[in-house]
C-alpha cells in the first residue's frame, strides 16, 4: 500500500469488515437480464398469451379474488 492510498481490494476488504461488524453478511443474486433479446422475446410470448386468453377464465378470477387495488391501499 502506498503511503495514504488504500488499493481497490484493501477499500472492498475494509468495507466487508465494517459492513460483517453492523451485523451484515454478504449476497449475492442472479437475475434475469433485461436487455438481452432473449428476455425481450419471452416476455412478448408471455403477453401474448396473457392478451390472447378469455377475460373470464377461471385463473383470472382467482387472480383477481386474491388481489388488493393499489388505490385501496
Amino acid at each position: 500500500m502506498q503511503h495514504g492510498f488504500m488499493t481497490v481490494r484493501e477499500r472492498v476488504g475494509e468495507y466487508r469488515r465494517r459492513m460483517r461488524e453492523r451485523g451484515l453478511r454478504p449476497l449475492q443474486v442472479w437475475v434475469p437480464d433485461v436487455r438481452t433479446a432473449t428476455f425481450a422475446a419471452e416476455a412478448h410470448r408471455q403477453a401474448s398469451l396473457v392478451a390472447s386468453a378469455e377475460d373470464n377464465s377461471d385463473d383470472q378470477a382467482f387472480v383477481e379474488a386474491i388481489s388488493e387495488r393499489w388505490d385501496e391501499e
